[in-house]
């Protein structure tokens, strides 16, 4: 069995045309939303997109043997920095109610993850009646947090911040999970999303990891995607510090957080398995994404990530298990 915890979800062209016009008349039209059938939602899943490679996000997971998906808000989408704030709400709200309809309409295939309408001009508190909306009455597994709502315009408070208190407590009392993947990046930033996606989450995990966040929430589930930014890579930097400070050796503390797979080379992956331990992580493509391109040298494709995994020869029969399915269904509670 293979469970993908990191797929966003496909959607009708009409949900982002409405988008568009939220950002053209900004809530002074209202925001009434649009009106999608279930064959319009059932049919994106089906139909073949430009941008994944001109075959469908059905082809991708049947091609990789993905039996669930967990589906999240395309992350670019979000526009969180937007104002009014009420356009933020709004369109969160649809896109969390269009996963839903994914889901109820694929319920073998999907489980929904929820966004949440970070916009900066509210307080924190005002994001969490969605969250508990999605978890209590529309079945939601988890959650995806944007650690930079400003999306590169300001600077945000890091996750290790009093500010994002409210929010883990929230988590916590609903005891579901926190998926940390950043956003949009607008300019006048010199980095285009996919980096600036690394790079947040590079943050995060330092941010985390130098609080008292882990301490005061223990019972906290949290997963870094893309395998942690680049923290597995250069975690070399952070163990002297450690030693020096006679702090929580430096890996204990890494391996209180979840990562993904969600890398496109075999050395990624085992690097990562190497450094934050099995256990620790789950198996992730982001199918139909960023991925969904054809290896010119191997004739797969870059997010088949499955194939990746196969030849790690190194893992044993219970760790690929636990990697492939095992570790997300204890975690999601699926």
């Amino acid at each position: 069995m293979i469970i993908d915890i990191h797929g966003h979800l496909s959607a009708p062209e009409g949900l982002y045309a409405w988008k568009a016009g939220l950002l053209s008349h900004r809530g002074a039209h209202g925001l009434r939303a649009p009106s999608l059938s279930d064959d319009q939602i059932r049919e994106a899943y089906f139909t073949p997109n430009a941008s994944f490679g001109d075959v469908s996000h059905f082809d991708h997971l049947d091609g990789a043997g993905v039996d669930l998906q967990l589906l999240s808000p395309r992350p670019y989408q979000m526009m969180h920095s937007e104002r009014p704030a009420k356009i933020v709400e709004a369109f969160t709200t649809e896109v969390n109610n269009v996963i839903h309809r994914s889901v109820q309409l694929f319920p073998d295939r999907f489980r929904g993850v929820a966004g949440l309408p970070q916009s900066m001009d509210l307080p924190i508190e005002q994001w969490l009646p969605e969250l508990r909306r999605t978890i209590t009455e529309l079945g939601f597994v988890g959650v995806m947090i944007n650690p930079d709502p400003y999306e590169g315009l300001e600077t945000p408070p890091a996750l290790g911040d009093k500010f994002w208190y409210p929010l883990w407590e929230a988590l916590v009392e609903l005891d579901v999970p926190a998926i940390i993947h950043s956003a949009g990046c607008r300019l006048p930033a010199r980095e285009p999303y996919s980096l600036h996606f690394i790079q947040e989450e590079t943050v995060g995990v330092w941010s985390l990891l130098n609080s008292d966040v882990l301490k005061d929430f223990p019972e906290l589930k949290i997963v870094i995607s893309h395998g942690g930014g680049a923290i597995p890579y250069q975690v070399g930097r952070f163990l002297p510090s450690g030693v020096r400070s006679g702090a929580t050796p430096y890996l204990e503390r890494l391996r209180k957080l979840h990562f993904d797979t969600c890398l496109y080379t075999q050395d990624a992956i085992e690097l990562l398995l190497r450094t934050v331990g099995v256990e620790q992580s789950l198996f992730g493509t982001e199918k139909p994404g960023t991925g969904s391109q054809i290896n010119p040298e191997t004739g797969h494709w870059f997010d088949d990530i499955h194939l990746l995994v196969d030849d790690i020869a190194w893992l044993t029969d219970d760790q690929r298990a636990a990697l492939m399915h095992g570790n997300a269904q204890k975690l999601f509670k699926l």
